[in-house]
């Protein structure tokens, strides 16, 4: 009888502590550092001018602040805090959103709480590691360059930039190879969707892979407005071009 009882305790705790239902957001905030009063806001971008759009505006109270409402599918958004330069971008889904401000160097703001967002920084730091390999070496050869360019030395410059140029040429190709690869093994997250969209933008991709990828797509990201897109992309390029010749009538496929 004890253990039943704890069990009921712990599913009444558990269900008391979810504080937000399906279809609604919860941002908790931390902003230490901000003065009371200073302005928090939220923003989405207009789909045709690309112009921000306010959506909720809060204020700091005790280095703390929370912004509540109701959202239909995941999207990127931004915060916008008073007096600071630099947006903080997070998804917003349904859920309890956390995030912490650094004031001081605001690109390194902590997003947790929901799995598009914990999914939305795995991948970005990710990302930033690979980039970091133009960072190290244009630290490292800086010195070098611009003795280089006071003396004149044209065979230093040059192999530097050669070296330079191989190395963003294998970023980019390891970038790439890492958006397909997390593409292909997370059927679930809103970050897929968007980077299949990306893939259809180059004319280089494969689209008999990025069909295989979008079919495996779980019905919630499908039901996305990117999701939406892809779908619709795909058949405008599966389509034969205006002003193509049509299979004869009977003829082999």
């Amino acid at each position: 009888m004890k253990k039943i009882f704890f069990l009921l305790t712990a599913s009444i705790a558990i269900i008391s502590c979810n504080k937000v239902k399906d279809g609604e957001y919860l941002i908790t905030g931390t902003a230490k550092g901000i003065e009371n009063g200073k302005t928090i806001i939220l923003q989405t971008q207009d789909p045709t001018t690309g112009a921000a759009i306010s959506l909720d505006t809060v204020k700091v109270e005790n280095g703390k602040f929370e912004i509540k409402g109701k959202v239909t599918e995941p999207a990127f958004h931004i915060l916008q805090i008073q007096d600071i330069q630099g947006p903080v971008p997070f998804i917003l889904e349904t859920g309890e959103i956390t995030v912490v401000v650094d004031k001081d160097s605001i690109h390194k703001s902590k997003i947790s709480g929901t799995y598009n967002n914990d999914e939305y920084v795995k991948f970005n730091d990710e990302l930033m590691k690979v980039q970091k390999k133009l960072v190290d070496f244009q630290k490292k050869n800086t010195a070098t360059m611009n003795t280089a360019q006071q003396a004149q030395d044209t065979a230093v410059i040059n192999g530097l930039m050669k070296e330079f140029m191989k190395l963003q040429g294998d970023v980019q190709t390891e970038t790439k190879s890492k958006y397909t690869t997390y593409a292909e093994s997370h059927p679930k997250s809103f970050i897929t969707a968007l980077i299949i969209k990306g893939m259809l933008n180059d004319p280089s991709t494969d689209l008999k892979k990025v069909e295989s990828i979008y079919a495996s797509l779980d019905e919630s990201v499908k039901n996305t407005k990117p999701g939406k897109e892809i779908k619709e992309k795909i058949g405008q390029m599966k389509m034969p071009a205006v002003g193509a010749t049509a299979p004869p009538v009977g003829s082999a496929n």
